[in-house]
């Protein structure tokens, strides 16, 4: 991480182990905590620092202790992770106040963020909205990328909302996203990706999650220039990394009534980095949840096999960069970025977000699709409703959700789903039918 988002990263949030928790009983069904021994840390990462400057090397250093620091935890924390979740639907549920961080992001953000919020208001989702900046919208202000109010807010609160933000291309700051995924220990990413009522598509019912290792790999963004004209890039991955991703996944799946994990890697070039995932991946199975089914795959046949017939898919595990790709990739099997959803979960917090990008170009116009972010409020409805202990935070995702796939069917969708409404009126649509 470059310095100034370093700076920003509260100390409090780095190496903070949790216990175990007890899952709320949710129409009959009583999800446990599930515990399993600590790692031992990270093993042995065959890398060679001799090319890299002090400055870069104080990054990866940083990188490694993030990434390795649930080595101390002795236990794991389920977290729930999809839009829709077992509860039962109550018109006039009194909602419990939940503080949560409100971070509307820049481009066609703050517009998409304001439609959202339009309806969880109406829906009578009583959360109590920190509102904080990040990202150009911090810059605009005089503040630096990843302010240090915004961070100790997301700290204390444990939960965000947000926005999309935007990454320069090429040249400029770091990702946003990623510091925020390394600060807070973000290490699972779930997408999931199903048709919707409505929405034309090549396949009418594909219903399946992909499970992202979130912190290690390529896409954490650790590259130096070796020499003029010679730039490198560096692909970390650790025991502990590798193995706390399948086993959430596994249990993930398992808690779902999911029946198989498939696992897309490179592990036949990269067999070390990969073949450690798939390795990790392959135990957890073995070990732990042999009741589930698991396959794998290389990772470019992967993406074939989706395009041809996704439906073969159930749960998809995959590091990093990978799951960025796919990920997107099985979005457009199902309508675009506009319609699915994406949270990040770590033992302590959790951030939900569309999973688009900025839209600069059109920000502004009330032409955005706020719906990705809308899906994304239900899942964060239900996973406060899961950590609250109280079934009306999931009665209000469960009416928003029926309300957004009524308005689909209907055709009331945005100009990028082949519909006439712009960003104020979807959420209007959405509204009336909330019941």
């Amino acid at each position: 991480m470059p310095p100034s988002i370093a700076s920003s990263v509260p100390s409090q949030s780095i190496g903070k182990p949790t216990k175990a928790m007890k899952i709320a009983v949710i129409r009959g069904f009583l999800f446990s905590a599930i515990r399993f021994p600590p790692k031992a840390i990270a093993g042995l990462v065959g890398i060679s620092l001799r090319w890299f400057s002090s400055r870069r090397i104080t990054e990866i250093r940083t990188y490694l202790r993030i990434t390795a620091n649930c080595d101390q935890c002795l236990a794991k924390r389920d977290t729930l992770s999809s839009e829709s979740f077992l509860g039962r639907i109550g018109v006039n549920s009194v909602m419990p106040e939940r503080d949560v961080v409100l971070l509307s992001g820049d481009g066609i953000g703050p517009e998409i963020t304001a439609a959202v919020l339009d309806v969880l208001d109406a829906a009578g989702a009583e959360i109590n909205w920190i509102e904080a900046s990040i990202g150009l919208s911090a810059l605009d202000q005089g503040l630096e990328l990843l302010p240090k109010e915004t961070m100790d807010a997301i700290g204390r609160c444990r939960v965000a909302l947000k926005g999309p933000c935007t990454t320069p291309v090429g040249t400029g700051f770091t990702s946003v996203n990623v510091a925020l995924r390394k600060a807070f220990d973000l290490y699972a990413a779930v997408r999931p990706v199903r048709s919707l009522p409505g929405i034309n598509s090549k396949y009418s019912d594909i219903d399946l999650i992909i499970v992202r290792e979130n912190t290690e790999g390529l896409y954490s963004g650790v590259e130096n220039e070796v020499t003029p004209g010679v730039v490198m890039s560096m692909k970390v991955a650790t025991q502990n990394g590798c193995d706390r991703i399948s086993r959430w996944a596994f249990r993930f799946a398992n808690r779902r009534e999911r029946s198989k994990v498939t696992v897309l890697h490179k592990a036949n070039i990269m067999k070390m980095t990969d073949g450690l995932f798939l390795d990790c991946a392959e135990r957890a199975h073995k070990e732990d949840y042999p009741n589930i089914k698991f396959d794998s795959a290389i990772i470019d046949a992967g993406c074939m096999k989706l395009v041809q017939d996704p439906r073969q898919f159930d749960v998809l595990l995959l590091e990093n960069l990978y799951g960025d790709v796919v990920s997107d990739l099985c979005a457009g099997l199902v309508g675009g970025l506009g319609v699915v959803p994406g949270a990040n979960f770590g033992d302590d917090h959790a951030i939900f977000e569309a999973v688009h990008g900025s839209a600069p170009d059109i920000a502004g116009k009330n032409t955005a699709n706020p719906l990705a972010l809308l899906m994304s409020a239900v899942m964060m409805l239900n996973y406060l409703g899961e950590i609250a202990d109280d079934v009306s935070f999931s009665d209000c995702a469960m009416r928003i959700k029926n309300a957004y796939d009524a308005a689909l069917i209907k055709g009331d969708t945005t100009r990028d789903l082949g519909g006439p409404l712009g960003t104020k009126e979807f959420a209007s649509a959405v509204i009336s039918n909330l019941n």
